[in-house]
């Protein structure tokens, strides 16, 4: 054993300080320091959903009208202070597992109702950066060994709709992705360049250029096809061709069902399970789309199983609503065929051992796995470390617009210099 082994053997938590910060929507969230005996000091926080799975791990909110319209997060703050905090001082925090099941079992629930997700995943992801900065690395080494070298394909938002803006759009994302660029320095840059091309075109048209909550322009199109129709207009503009750039879709479809019926407000229809499949596999002979996230309502089990088998082969039916970074969801998922891929949201599980594990056993069945963002956000950017980390084949950060997530996007160009060096 080296010295360094036995220095991390022996240190420990020695404090945890949290307080309450906004996030890009202006609502409150946490933000958390782990401070280790040696005054290593690891900073993490934690973003909020708005379209969100119905078995997601709980953050917990006051619910006080007078406080931030019910949205504070004292509650889970002084649960870190009076529970969290106590039972992990003294602790190694290199034992990230013991750290993360301290905290299950303080709170005790299914769904860290008590404690709060919003609390326990702060802790945990602040832990894992402490010891990033003890061991003087960065985070995405710490976390994925020497095996950690595969930089994501970006999934970049480019228009915004559903639960993510106030326009007509039943689609929650419309998203393109480069597929020939061999690093990030490219797709960022092919990404800008359609996103730019794209705010000329709607603004030729009249069309507004304001943008939703993940960056994405959010103008009030007459169809889901009007919309891809104009990305394609912007690929083509931006002098790229559908070679080089394919689209992907969030239909968020939990947004949409109501009463065993997909309710397409803005296309005036009203859709059977199958329907739907069939709407979505006419969009994907019409147009280059590789990826559908949600297509169907998360709990339309056979709806999913049917839509796997139809575009399974063709495109990435990918879950997010439907998994929630849950490993037993997800191994649901696999017995039962259900997508392909998943969607890997840390505040969706709540702590970092269980998004790991639930990351591992997609690649396991080879599901592809995409780490994603959420659309009230922080500057944080663990998640561009941990695609990386965990060699995700693909990530989704948002637009090429709003600090929060353009922070994202300038870690990964930071983290592709240092794997070229």
């Amino acid at each position: 054993m080296d010295g360094n082994e036995r220095l991390k053997m022996k240190v420990q938590i020695k404090d945890i300080i949290a307080r309450q910060i906004l996030d890009s929507r202006g609502n409150p969230t946490i933000e958390t320091d782990v401070i280790l005996s040696d005054g290593t000091i690891g900073t993490a926080s934690v973003p909020a959903g708005a379209s969100r799975g119905k078995c997601e791990a709980i953050e917990l909110r006051d619910n006080d009208k007078f406080l931030y319209h019910g949205k504070s997060v004292y509650k889970a703050i002084d649960n870190i202070k009076k529970i969290i905090k106590p039972a992990l001082t003294g602790k190694n925090p290199f034992n990230q597992k013991e750290i993360d099941l301290i905290m299950l079992e303080k709170d005790g629930t299914s769904n860290k109702s008590k404690l709060g997700a919003n609390a326990v995943l702060s802790v945990s992801l602040a832990t894992a950066r402490a010891c990033a900065k003890f061991e003087n690395i960065p985070l995405f080494r710490y976390l994925g060994g020497i095996f950690g070298t595969t930089m994501p394909i970006p999934m970049i938002n480019i228009i915004n709709g559903g639960a993510h803006s106030n326009n007509n759009l039943d689609f929650q994302e419309f998203m393109i992705q480069p597929i020939v660029s061999c690093d990030m320095r490219e797709s960022i840059k092919m990404g800008s360049d359609v996103f730019h091309e794209l705010k000329i075109l709607l603004d030729k048209n009249g069309y507004s250029t304001s943008v939703g909550d993940e960056g994405g322009f959010a103008p009030n199109f007459a169809s889901n096809n009007e919309a891809v129709e104009f990305i394609l207009t912007a690929i083509k503009n931006a002098g790229y061709t559908v070679n080089e750039i394919k689209i992907c879709l969030d239909v968020a479809a939990n947004e949409l069902y109501k009463e065993g019926k997909y309710i397409l407000k803005n296309e005036g229809k009203e859709l059977s399970a199958k329907e739907m499949i069939n709407y979505l596999h006419q969009l994907t002979i019409n147009y280059p789309i590789i990826s559908i996230e949600d297509g169907l309502a998360e709990d339309d089990f056979d709806g999913w199983r049917e839509l796997t088998c139809t575009l399974g082969k063709k495109c990435q039916i990918v879950g997010d609503d439907l998994f929630v970074t849950n490993y037993n969801k997800l191994e649901y998922g696999i017995l039962s065929n259900l997508a392909n891929a998943i969607l890997i949201k840390p505040n969706q599980a709540g702590t970092l051992s269980e998004t790991l594990d639930t990351i591992l056993l997609a690649q396991k069945y080879n599901y592809k796995t995409i780490v994603s963002h959420r659309s009230g956000e922080t500057e944080d950017t663990f998640i561009s470390d941990l695609s990386v980390a965990v060699n995700s084949s693909q990530i989704k950060t948002g637009s090429m617009n709003r600090g929060e997530r353009i922070s994202k996007y300038n870690r990964l160009l930071k983290i592709e210099e240092e794997i070229t060096i």
